[in-house]
């Protein structure tokens, strides 16, 4: 076994391979000025310009999937066609599902979540999920109102959390729905649920949907909250339809605390622990031949377009994770860094090796990698 200060490519065993995947780290070109304001990232910039990238993805504007969505979708051989990576397809449910600790089987599930949707003045917006503060307890009597309807209308249901719930049922059909985060602070018209194959506005989803808003209609867990100033959860959203199928195992560790990445994990014999919050934690413990690392400090920024506070994120990523895998790979304990960088359209995926820093010629900023 090498010692912690010899290269690992200087004894028996190869250096381990990091790949980090990086939800909403990418701002679009439009928002570069404001976002990037002020940042400063040692580390990542010299990762970025002597990396070679491997895959940019543009994207388009109504796509209902997210980029990292679609990009964990595809390394892990979840999605069908021929050529995924255009494809707008990441039928995720069914792995959440068995992340969450329920039993997808054979069947196709979508999942649903508990929403607030708000009434602006023409036109319905879908507010944040994360942001509604639903409690355990309350969400737990938001199901038990809405169990009966939907099973009444031949609909499975199976709830194994409190605020991700999961529907399958042959009266639902095959129905193509955007991620929450996708649709989030939007008029929601272009964005609720369809028939697949068609393209047409799904009446079972919408009978469904209806069934549940009128059961919550002024149900009293919905005055207390309202009497608190706090938003009614008025409807529910549908997303990431699917049915669990044999996937690949590109990477020998996976960790993660989202549950689309775990539940692809599990299905591919991996059980994912959560990340660990340093690198050095990873160098200690999970420094396997090839591992996945998913970190999300950028979502919720990056959805109230608070710069400040993204980039507040990224500096502690700098520390954290950054200048340390730049370190390791400098030292040859870390054979390969791979980043895989979304935004709400977009992706970008780099690798940097020990080889590439030699390569000053390479020069390339963040703003080079921004999604139009």
């Amino acid at each position: 076994m090498p010692s912690a200060s010899m290269p690992y490519n200087a004894g028996i065993m190869p250096a381990p391979e990091l790949h980090l995947l990086l939800p909403f780290a990418l701002p679009s070109a439009a928002d570069a000025a404001t976002a990037l304001h002020g940042l400063e990232s040692a580390a990542l910039a010299r990762l970025l310009a002597r990396a070679t990238l491997e895959e940019r993805i543009v994207g388009e504007n109504f796509q209902r999937t997210l980029p990292h969505e679609r990009w964990i979708a595809r390394r892990f051989g979840a999605v069908s066609p021929a050529d995924a990576r255009y494809a707008d397809d990441a039928p995720l449910a069914p792995f959440m599902l068995l992340a969450d600790g329920g039993t997808p089987g054979d069947a196709r599930w979508a999942c649903i979540e508990p929403v607030h949707v708000r009434i602006a003045h023409d036109h319905l917006v879908l507010i944040d999920p994360s942001t509604l503060g639903v409690r355990t307890e309350e969400a737990r009597a938001l199901l038990e109102a809405a169990r009966p309807v939907i099973e009444d209308l031949g609909v499975t249901l199976q709830a194994p959390t409190p605020l991700r719930w999961y529907v399958s049922g042959d009266a639902l059909g095959a129905l193509a729905g955007a991620s929450p985060l996708r649709a989030t602070g939007r008029n929601i018209e272009i964005w609720l649920p369809h028939e697949a194959r068609t393209g047409e506005r799904s009446r079972a989803w919408m009978k469904l949907q209806n069934e549940v808003q009128m059961a919550w209609f002024e149900h009293p867990l919905n005055l207390e909250r309202e009497s608190r100033g706090l938003p009614a959860i008025n409807s529910i959203w549908l997303h990431g339809q699917g049915a669990m199928r044999a996937v690949t195992r590109p990477f020998a560790q996976v960790a993660s605390d989202a549950a689309a990445t775990r539940g692809l994990a599990l299905a591919a014999g991996i059980a994912p622990p959560s990340p660990p919050p340093y690198f050095a934690e990873f160098a200690r413990g999970m420094a396997g031949m090839n591992s996945l690392i998913e970190l999300d400090p950028f979502s919720a920024p990056f959805i109230e377009q608070d710069w400040a506070r993204g980039n507040a994120a990224l500096e502690a990523l700098e520390a954290d994770w950054f200048a340390p895998a730049l370190q390791a790979l400098r030292e040859g304990t870390l054979g390969r860094l791979g980043l895989t960088l979304c935004g709400d359209t977009g992706s970008v995926t780099l690798t940097v090796t020990r080889g590439d820093l030699r390569k000053f010629w390479r020069r390339r900023p963040l703003a080079a990698l921004l999604i139009e």
